[in-house]
């Protein structure tokens, strides 16, 4: 469905700071990084698309984050949204909803969310049940 999904950023440095670690724990891949540009790329495993990626925005204006706009990571379990949502709290993130059970969305919709640094909203949801 997607090509990609890109993500303004203000401090790419800090950015990476935030990002590595948090994707490396949903165990996507960086694809590339280029420092000068500023941007950074990252995809799952054994495919080249779609990729997330995060920069200074292309038209060299500030970076300000979407009221309504939010990526959302795929997690394989429970425990990994968790995991994920509290390494993300530790790396600076604003909480934005803890992991739970959000059955409004379906009944085995479990997702947790928090705002990067910069202030973009994050998503991590697992759609399996736990049985």
């Amino acid at each position: 469905m997607f090509s990609h999904v890109f993500v303004g950023v203000s401090d790419f440095e800090r950015a990476l700071t935030f990002y590595r670690p948090v994707l490396a724990a949903l165990k996507l891949q960086e694809r590339f990084c280029e420092p000068d540009r500023p941007w950074a790329g990252w995809q799952s495993p054994g495919v080249n698309r779609p990729l997330f990626l995060i920069g200074r925005p292309f038209d060299g204006q500030p970076h300000s984050p979407g009221n309504g706009q939010m990526a959302a990571f795929l997690a394989d379990s429970r425990a990994l949204v968790d995991e994920v949502h509290c390494l993300a709290l530790s790396l600076g993130a604003l909480d934005g909803g803890s992991p739970g059970l959000r059955p409004e969305y379906h009944p085995h919709y479990y997702g947790a969310y928090f705002r990067d640094p910069d202030g973009n909203k994050l998503c991590v949801a697992c759609h399996q049940s736990e049985a």
